[in-house]
């Protein structure tokens, strides 16, 4: 590279490092900076730039510049002056190099020093000294990129929310000691890809990935300290760039093509990817936190601030909220989403804390701005936006009230499933609530009941195989005296605390995990499974395992249970084959014409329907559900009528066996029992166990059976249509 760089003025748009062949146009959005300059690099070990240039075109708040002859690989970061006054909410400080907002690519790591801090570590005054210690050689750089890709005809798979299937996981975590991958790319982007990976997310049956974050992410100070890491990454600093921790091809630029690839590969192979993604604050910290990006270019922008301004409102609990209140900072989110969507391809997003997004002022406001512009967008609001509803603010737990367009994860089921098959008295109405796609919460919005995103378990929590294995969480290889991490985990470990050798309780846990994937599979609502689950994946008794990069988190593909897999296997299977399990209508508790009853109807053991004060009897843990084949007030995709069987669902969450009755006649003269969770069969392809109208079934304590009826009552004399749409 010369010592000395041609340049003319530039556009401020697009912002970022665009590349167009020629050279790179450099633009970035500092509203209240009183300069800006531009810094490259020849490589990622130099400790000073070899060139720095200052741009001074300014149009309205960006400032930009253009360099011919600049090629992909560059890399670069900022340098930002202005007022350093942080009680009036200013922190610029020129020493500190500043990574671009927008870039497309990060090289390398943060490696921790106190030059990294704007202010002096240790002195008396805390955060308003000022520090003019050079960063440059601790800070990764941005990288300019070449945005070219052949994607072969490649685009989102646009799979309805009734027929997903999603699986969350880690990038690394799932695929590090996979014995079927390469060793030189376990860990990585390219092992997702990998045909070994694929085949078993395809035989499992899953129609989308939900990744932990993969957008680049800082380790915290703290922990690297103390031996451990930000193994979940929500700690993002770079809203475009894919973390190169997780490429095996290279760092700049490369790990852009490689999430590339990847994300074809899967989508070749029917599976959507959703992304992690956390833009309710960034790693900066509050303000006795680093300057790496938006502190440095513009605090006072980028950041939520407090009366006082030299002070961060925080409702997410990481330090810091990002201040969406602000045109340019809204903007940056949503140029990030629709990066992700046109040039990764990327299927939809999970937003971390969602709630701390619709904060205007205070309050959390559905109708809030974001919600706004996310909503009359055309490219972002054909995807899957997927909310974690809720932050730790005030008013915070928005379950069930994020407007339409959204799905949610579904907080209220995961605790509600976890209480009833524990034996939680008074849960049944709820229980009938939450399987049945939580209308009490989306209904009455005009959503779906595909709004309910159901999981028994996620990363954050224990982990099914330790739902069912402990009492307390253990958390004490996290270094906090075992302090951190929920202490409210609804689960039951059924004698001892911890892996066992007693027959009886290794039985019930067994069982109680086919019961709760049983639940999850059969429920309305779109089921969301914790990569490992599927195979008795455990860490230990951790439910915090943020910070543990090792085989406490790491799926252990060695110590596998093939049946439960096999079990997962056949439930997925048998949902899709049967859409009365994925309802895209509400159901009406009304009399189906040609059939006389009702699309689904609520028993007693004793075989007759539920009555009104049997739901909250606190000793009622168990029940029967009809559901009903004919009453699906849906067309298929040929305009035909949508039909299933029938089923009967025996729930019984009792720790001693009960006898059940089956219903009267009317709801069926033979029923085949394909499922119970008690046994080792899985799903029957062929019932040897075939029941009449009131006959009796005993089941096993903490179990399921699943009955499907001979045939339905047809009407061929009704015409093919549905009868006029009622509210959803």
């Amino acid at each position: 590279m010369k010592k000395t760089q041609e340049f003319y003025m530039g556009k401020p748009y697009p912002l970022g490092a665009t590349w167009d062949g020629n050279g790179v146009n450099f633009a970035i959005y500092a509203e209240n900076a009183e300069g800006v300059d531009l810094c490259l690099f020849n490589s990622i070990e130099d400790d000073g730039e070899t060139i720095k240039v200052r741009l001074k075109e300014r149009t309205h708040h960006i400032w930009h510049i253009y360099l011919p002859d600049i090629q992909p690989g560059q890399l670069y970061g900022y340098r930002v002056s202005g007022p350093y006054k942080p009680l009036e909410g200013h922190r610029f400080n020129a020493y500190k190099l500043l990574l671009d907002p927008y870039a497309k690519a990060i090289s390398g790591t943060l490696h921790w020093h106190d030059a990294l801090f704007g202010y002096e570590i240790g002195h008396k005054d805390e955060d308003l000294s000022f520090n003019t210690t050079d960063s440059a050689p601790y800070m990764p750089k941005s990288v300019v990129v070449n945005d070219q890709f052949d994607w072969e005809g490649d685009q989102q798979l646009n799979i309805p929310y009734h027929e997903s299937i999603i699986y969350e996981a880690h990038v690394k975590g799932l695929t590090y000691l996979h014995p079927g991958i390469p060793e030189e790319i376990r860990g990585t982007y390219s092992a997702l890809a990998h045909p070994v990976m694929i085949d078993y997310l395809k035989e499992l049956g899953i129609t989308a990935i939900e990744l932990m974050p993969i957008h680049h992410f800082i380790e915290d100070r703290h922990l690297k300290e103390n031996g451990l890491t930000n193994y979940w990454g929500y700690n993002t600093i770079g809203f475009f760039a894919p973390d190169p921790r997780y490429a095996a091809s290279g760092f700049l630029g490369q790990q852009v093509n490689e999430f590339k690839s990847m994300v074809k590969a899967l989508h070749k192979a029917g599976i959507e990817v959703i992304i992690d993604v956390v833009y309710n604050h960034t790693a900066e910290g509050n303000h006795l936190g680093p300057t790496l990006c938006f502190r440095g270019i513009d605090n006072a922008s980028y950041y939520r601030l407090t009366e006082d301004k030299r002070y961060y409102m925080d409702y997410t609990g990481t330090g810091n909220t990002l201040n969406t209140r602000m045109p340019y900072v809204l903007q940056l989110i949503m140029d990030s989403l629709r990066y992700w969507i046109t040039e990764m391809h990327v299927d939809g997003f999970r937003f971390d804390l969602a709630a701390t997004l619709a904060r205007e002022l205070h309050e959390v406001n559905k109708l809030g701005a974001f919600f706004d512009i996310i909503h009359q967008d055309p490219i972002i609001s054909r995807v899957k936006l997927i909310a974690e509803p809720w932050d730790i603010g005030e008013g915070g737990y928005q379950v069930g009230k994020f407007p339409g367009g959204w799905a949610e994860w579904n907080g209220m089921y995961r605790d509600c499933i976890r209480d009833y098959w524990r034996g939680t008295e008074r849960r049944l109405a709820e229980f009938a609530q939450r399987i049945t796609g939580s209308a009490d919460l989306y209904k009455n919005d005009y959503r779906t009941p595909g709004a309910s995103i159901n999981f028994i378990t996620a990363h954050d929590g224990f982990t099914l195989e330790d739902l069912v294995s402990f009492n307390e969480k253990h958390n004490e290889a996290n270094g906090e005296n075992n302090n951190d991490g929920d202490t409210t985990n609804h689960s039951c470990n059924y004698g001892e605390e911890g892996p066992t050798r007693n027959p009886e309780i290794i039985e019930i846990r067994k069982r109680q995990k086919k019961n709760f994937l049983t639940t999850l599979l059969l429920s309305q609502g779109v089921p969301m499974l914790f990569s490992g689950d599927e195979m008795g994946n455990s860490q230990f008794g951790n439910n915090n395992a943020y910070c543990q990069d090792n085989e406490i988190s790491w799926l252990k593909w060695h110590e596998k249970d093939g049946q439960l897999i096999d079990f997962v296997k056949q439930l997925i299977a048998f949902r899709k084959a049967h859409p009365a399990f994925s309802r895209r209508r509400w159901f009406q508790e009304q009399p189906i014409r040609g059939t006389g009853l009702e699309d689904i109807a609520w028993f007693s053991p004793d075989g007759n329907e539920m009555k009104d004060e049997q739901w909250n009897e606190g000793y009622t843990k168990s029940l029967g559900v009809y559901l009903n084949g004919m009453g699906l007030r849906c067309l298929d995709e040929k305009g035909q009528k949508l039909t299933d069987k029938d089923f009967y669902i025996l729930f019984n969450a009792h720790d001693e066996e009960l006898e059940f009755s089956l219903p009267p006649a009317k709801f069926g003269n033979k029923w085949f029992k394909i499922l119970d969770t008690a046994t080792d069969d899985g799903l029957l392809a062929e019932s040897k166990d075939i029941y009449g109208p009131a006959d009796k079934i005993r089941m096993t304590g903490r179990s399921i059976i699943l009955l499907m009826g001979e045939h339905n009552l047809i009407d061929n004399n009704q015409p093919n249509t549905l009868p006029a749409p009622s509210a959803p």
